[in-house]
Formats: C-alpha cells, sequence, structure tokens
C-alpha cells in the first residue's frame, strides 16, 4: 500500500523544506494543491514544476497528482450555464492535465465545490449535463498526458452536487472514457452515504483510482474515532492498486504532528491486518 500526503497543511514552508519533512515521516507522494504554486497558474513557466519534481525525487518522493483543481480560481465553473465559462474551464483542465504530468503525476482529483454547486436557475440534471461536456471534451488531452481524472463525491455541506459515489458515476459513466474516473474519500463517504465504506469500496473497485484518508473531525486517520481496520482490509481485498493519501483540514496539531500520526496509525492498522493473514 502506498501512502501519500496532500501538502498544503505545510502552510508557509518552502518547497525543498516540505519535501524532506514529507520523507522524514515516511511517505512516498506527494498530492499538490496548484493554488500553493501560484494563483496564476498559466504564468507559471514549465521549468517550475520540473525543478519541484526534481527536488521531490531527492527526497525519494514522487509528485502523484494534483487537488483543489479550480479552488482560489476567477471564471471558472464547472456547472455553470454559460458555455464560454465552461469552454474556459475546460482549457483550464487541459493545463492543469500538462501540469500534472510535468510535476510527474497522474491523478487529478476534482472536488472544487465551490466551483460545481447548483447556480440559480441550474437543475441538477442540467448541471450533470454540463459537466459530461466539460469533462469529455478534455479526454484526449487527459490521454495525450496519461492522467485520470478522478471525480470526488462529497457532502451536502460542501456542495449541493454530486454527493455520493452513485452520483458520480452517473457522470462518469456517460462520459465513458478511461480517463474519467471516482475518488473515494473517508470523510466524505462517512457524512453522505448510507452504505458503509468497506461496501464502498468493493463495489466501485474497478473504478475508483484514488483514494483520501481523513476523519469527520477534519484530521488525519487514527486522530479521530473512525477505525481503520475495516477500510483498509476492504482496499486490500478490492485489490486497490491507486495511492491512499491522506487529506486534512484542521492544521492545528501541527503538519509534521498531523503526518506522523496518520502514517504511523495506518502502518499498524497494516500490521495488525497481516497478523489475520490479509497481505498487504
Amino acid at each position: 500500500m502506498k501512502f501519500a500526503i496532500c501538502h498544503e497543511l505545510y502552510e508557509n514552508v518552502d518547497w525543498a523544506t516540505q519535501c524532506r519533512l514529507m520523507a522524514e515521516a515516511g511517505y512516498k507522494g506527494i498530492e499538490v494543491a496548484p493554488f500553493t504554486i501560484s494563483l496564476d497558474l498559466p504564468s507559471v513557466p514549465m521549468s517550475v514544476y520540473e525543478s519541484m519534481r526534481e527536488e521531490a525525487a531527492k527526497h525519494g518522493l514522487e509528485v502523484i497528482g494534483l487537488h483543489w483543481m479550480l479552488a482560489k480560481t476567477t471564471g471558472l465553473y464547472l456547472t455553470s450555464p454559460d458555455s464560454d465559462v465552461r469552454k474556459k474551464t475546460a482549457e483550464y483542465l487541459r493545463l492543469l492535465a500538462r501540469v500534472c504530468r510535468t510535476l510527474g503525476g497522474t491523478v487529478l482529483v476534482f472536488g472544487s465545490p465551490f466551483q460545481r454547486n447548483l447556480l440559480p436557475g441550474v437543475t441538477a440534471q442540467q448541471a450533470a449535463d454540463f459537466a459530461v461536456e466539460v469533462f469529455g471534451s478534455v479526454t484526449d488531452t487527459f490521454a495525450e498526458q496519461q492522467v485520470v481524472l478522478c471525480l470526488e463525491p462529497l457532502t451536502r455541506k460542501e456542495t449541493d452536487f454530486i454527493n455520493t459515489c452513485d452520483d458520480a458515476m452517473e457522470i462518469i459513466q456517460r462520459v465513458d472514457h478511461p480517463t474519467v474516473m471516482l475518488h473515494q474519500d473517508v470523510k466524505a463517504m462517512l457524512g453522505a452515504e448510507t452504505e458503509s465504506i468497506p461496501s464502498l469500496i468493493h463495489r466501485h473497485k474497478n473504478f475508483c483510482k484514488h483514494f483520501h484518508v481523513n476523519d469527520t473531525n477534519l484530521l488525519g486517520p487514527g486522530m479521530g474515532e473512525t477505525d481503520y481496520h475495516p477500510i483498509l482490509k476492504a482496499l486490500l481485498e478490492s485489490r486497490y492498486e491507486g495511492w491512499v493519501s491522506v487529506e486534512v483540514f484542521d492544521y492545528k496539531p501541527g503538519a509534521q504532528h498531523i503526518a506522523v500520526q496518520s502514517i504511523e496509525y495506518m502502518k499498524r492498522v497494516l500490521n495488525d491486518l497481516q497478523r489475520d493473514g490479509i497481505s498487504s
């Protein structure tokens, strides 16, 4: 099982130091939020991303992909009724695919709740049509750059569009392309689904290509009440081969404390499962 971490919790820390700290904690992958690089991503030379990839490699790390893809952007919106806005959003996704590949990553996690919420007068069905249009128009670039966009269901506290794995699968199946797949997030599944997480993992095992670990208290695995034994067991049993990436939202305990506590807990869970005869 491969462990990564979403790096934005290392606020106000330079990239080289981030890489050193994440490697010291035991991670092998970094998931990048584009807004931490620049709020004007089109102006950033590709050489910047190449340097980031090289620095990560010095510490035995790889950049696995991007998330928070539209966060802190302006004029972009997945479900806008304005066709020009949708075209601009699609073009930005093309840029992110190139950025991701230059960084060395293969995964684009599409969450971005504030850029997909239903706008006034837009129905859920219309929003789904718009999303299918945008994602479908950029699959050629995703394929060319060898990246996969993973659509992330989120709770109703965060968005009113795509709240469950089944909601996401409706979009994915309509796009019907191997570069648009499912993302699963523990906190989101706990807050939005009636089905158990292990059941969801098994049911969607052929489509889930990325997985976030966290807890409803907004901290990392092992820092809340959620027992990860059945979750990691289901991932192993379903032969999940992607990254297991820590994503937290409460940074108060400190970035390195969260990083270390999270990965050490998951490793303990894996050791417990191995003793029970379940191989990682």
